[in-house]
């Protein structure tokens, strides 16, 4: 009796910016479904923080890749696996594993181009532009909790969001329970990865809780976590979202991010702008401040009259739109 190969297995959550970077990868490089086994991480009901998830990934973050070991790769050998955390490393492996002339085992006859700067100044540039958009104070599934910045959005974030956190609440209590009482053994350090995550989700979910009272309904605690949470919103929304922004839209070429051709540094970009787009409405005024990117970009095209000015990042989303991958991926969402 033949035994399968081992195939990579992809969790991810399709409410993730950077799963949906990796998903975007996988169109790119012609991945097909049979390639590339893909298990979902429900957020919503904290699977992420599930001994069994932490396991493979102790941040208990999506997208996580399981790849099997090169050697591993036969029916008569035990299959062998690590596991890849980092988006940036696994967009990486994805696109070398696949090329036109590559000899791996892939079923898939769909082309594979290469996503990797040509040269080293591009190779540079590509791995700045990956940094600004990782950093954790920019990432749109951080900035979704503190979406909100008066009152009156205060309670409409409550309303979008507390069933998530309240998920995620009840996750990690239930796994905090199942080691008081013996039921599931895990070392210290994963206790307090789940006592910290609650300590962070109850903080959150006390301001949310709360958004339906005015402020003098308030007792002095309640108030002062309310102020805490707006300063903090401020200070992602207005000030290092606003300098993230003007430093992308300085810092791509366009129409891509390294000017004609798709790159590497293209996929986490297109998913990171477009979470942003859904999560602000309008991007520029919801930064505020009178915040307006510079319109220092030409595009020719048939949804703009031709030779429009636009910013650099508004035309980045034009040119993505228009890509196979882009209406794949989001179709599916």
């Amino acid at each position: 009796m033949s035994v399968a190969v081992p195939k990579a297995v992809l969790y991810y959550s399709p409410d993730s910016v950077w799963s949906t970077a990796v998903l975007l990868a996988l169109e790119e490089k012609g991945y097909a479904d049979d390639e590339v086994d893909r298990k979902i991480v429900d957020l919503a009901k904290g699977e992420n923080f599930s001994v069994s998830y932490l396991r493979l990934n102790l941040k208990g973050t999506v997208p996580t890749l399981v790849v099997p070991f090169r050697d591993s790769l036969s029916e008569d050998v035990e299959s062998r696996y690590k596991a890849l955390t980092d988006t940036k490393a696994i967009i990486a492996l994805l696109d070398q594993s696949r090329s036109p002339l590559s000899r791996t085992r892939t079923t898939s006859t769909a082309p594979a181009p290469s996503l990797a700067p040509a040269t080293v100044a591009f190779s540079a540039a590509s791995s700045a532009l990956l940094d600004i958009l990782h950093d954790d104070e920019v990432s749109p599934d951080m900035l979704m909790f503190i979406n909100a910045r008066d009152a009156a959005s205060l309670k409409t974030l409550a309303k979008n969001v507390v069933p998530l956190v309240v998920g995620r609440q009840k996750a990690l209590t239930g796994c905090l329970a199942e080691t008081e009482a013996g039921t599931v053994q895990v070392s210290e350090k994963v206790k307090k990865f789940w006592r910290d995550k609650l300590s962070e989700t109850e903080l959150l979910l006390s301001v949310l809780n709360d958004a339906g009272k005015e402020d003098g309904a308030l007792d002095a605690a309640a108030k002062a976590k309310r102020v805490e949470f707006f300063a903090k919103a401020k200070a992602a929304w207005e000030v290092t979202l606003k300098d993230t922004l003007t430093r992308l839209n300085k810092e791509i070429i366009g129409p891509y991010a390294l000017g004609d051709q798709l790159s590497i540094a293209d996929l986490s970009l297109a998913a990171w702008i477009r979470s942003l787009v859904i999560l602000a409405g309008g991007l520029e005024a919801h930064v505020g401040g009178e915040f307006v990117l510079p319109k220092d970009f030409h595009v020719v095209d048939a949804r703009r009259k031709e030779g429009a000015a636009v910013s650099k990042l508004a035309g980045f989303l034009d040119a993505m739109g228009e890509r196979g991958s882009w209406k794949a991926i989001y179709k599916m969402q």
